[in-house]
């Protein structure tokens, strides 16, 4: 009888992305997926630690997990991703109740963690830098929940040394994967029918600099979309000053490049992007966001804001709540700062109450909640590209290519298919449709 996993993900795409290249290394050793932790073998919490409330939910969640060992002494819990990379044996001592640790820089040694762990050690495989065989995991089958739609991870690491930021510590320095290794898995993923190709990086628009031979971003794009089958492509996430003209002339350019970007500027004030070292000015940034516009006709637009940076003020926030008023952002993913263990910002002067955080964050919500609300008027009467990728209660589900989920009536055999709709009702995170006619 075959063993049984269970994995659970927070964080980012890129979090996602490594859970489904678990589950395929898992598979490959043959384990198959328990519906429940419950009934599992092996519990792995695949972690994030940007901000303080994911570390907490680990440490609840581990809590929930080790009653699993009452029924099934044998089964094994580990602690994989960003917590893990930062807190290692800390996190340990905190709750004994893990197996194996190990971060995204060795997630190829699992199996052989595994084996550790079965032999009663403590498998803790925590490293201060990536293994010269990292790249070992691409070698290894992806298991996917969409049949359509696919994270294709081209880089790894950033170099950028925000202040309030954890990732340099956690992924490492950027590592570029090879040209020819994406396209193989791009030309793999269009083979069993993928048709949505979502290329993943901490700083994903500064990949191939650090190539032997260094390729621009914009070369990606296009050779990407050369590859027969490739319907559409997105990239996350992009940091603002690697968004270079030449890949907004190949957004553009490219068909299949979808009209959707989420592009982070964290704070409208001057004054805190430079305590950030996010390295570009307000008005840098609406430049940028101005050319896009300029190109790529009807691109909708996300971003990440932090609200209550140390000495935030009145007058600061007032800067944040302005470029949210001139850009009309379609997603905005707004956080309350939150000190991590080991940044610059941890330790500055003119740290804010959390009521102020707290106050303001409502405020930036309003504002926002507003904003959404015109833009989806704006939608209806339109005719909208969609991709459909699932059926669910009899209802079809899909994205635009501005990447609003979409719910249509029609047969499942269009699963998979690019319709052309019109848009008859729309809220601000969901648009209802009638079927025009199937794209391709």
């Amino acid at each position: 009888m075959s063993k049984k996993f269970y994995i659970k993900t927070f964080g980012c795409q890129m979090n996602f992305n490594d859970s489904e290249r678990l589950r395929g290394l898992l598979r490959s050793i043959g384990y198959e997926p328990a519906n429940t932790w419950e009934e599992a073998d092996l519990i792995i919490l695949n972690t994030c630690t940007v901000r303080e409330k994911p570390d907490q939910k680990v440490l609840s969640h581990l809590g929930e997990y080790k009653k699993i060992k009452e029924k099934n002494p044998n089964a094994l819990i580990a602690v994989a991703g960003c917590l893990a990379q930062r807190a290692g044996w800390e996190l340990v001592q905190k709750a004994p109740v893990i197996d194996i640790m190990f971060s995204s820089f060795n997630m190829h040694q699992l199996p052989e963690l595994i084996n550790q762990a079965q032999a009663g050690y403590k498998a803790i495989a925590i490293l201060d830098e990536p293994p010269p065989d990292e790249d070992k995991i691409w070698e290894f089958p992806t298991e996917r929940d969409n049949p359509y739609c696919a994270y294709v991870t081209v880089m790894k690491g950033c170099d950028k040394r925000c202040t309030y930021c954890v990732v340099p510590a956690t992924r490492g320095r950027e590592r570029s994967r090879s040209l020819e290794s994406i396209l193989e898995e791009v030309k793999r993923l269009t083979d069993e029918g993928v048709r949505e190709i979502h290329l993943l990086g901490q700083n994903v628009t500064a990949w191939g600099r650090d190539l032997p031979e260094p390729v621009p971003f914009s070369e990606l794009l296009y050779r990407v979309s050369q590859i027969p089958g490739v319907e559409r492509i997105r990239f996350t996430t992009g940091h603002p000053k690697d968004l270079t003209d030449d890949v907004i002339e190949a957004m553009a350019e490219i068909p299949q490049v979808c009209n959707a970007l989420h592009l982070p500027f964290q704070a409208g004030s001057d004054r805190i992007l430079a305590l950030m070292d996010r390295g570009y000015t307000k008005e840098e940034y609406l430049e940028k966001i101005r050319k896009l516009k300029e190109k790529v006709k009807g691109i909708a637009l996300s971003t990440d804001v932090i609200v209550g940076f140390p000495t935030e003020t009145e007058e600061d926030f007032e800067e944040t709540l302005d470029v949210l008023k001139k850009v009309r952002f379609e997603q905005v993913f707004s956080f309350k700062f939150s000190p991590r263990p080991g940044t610059p910002a941890a330790n500055m002067e003119g740290q804010l109450p959390d009521e102020v955080k707290t106050e303001r964050m409502r405020r930036l919500l309003e504002l926002q909640k507003s904003i959404l609300s015109e833009i989806a008027k704006s939608y209806e009467g339109t005719v909208q590209e969609v991709l459909v990728e699932e059926e669910k209660d009899g209802k079809l589900i899909g994205r635009t290519s501005t990447n609003k989920w979409a719910t249509l009536s029609g047969s499942p055999e269009l699963l998979g298919k690019i319709v052309r709709i019109k848009v008859t009702k729309a809220s601000p995170f969901n648009l209802e449709g009638e079927i025009l006619e199937v794209v391709k």
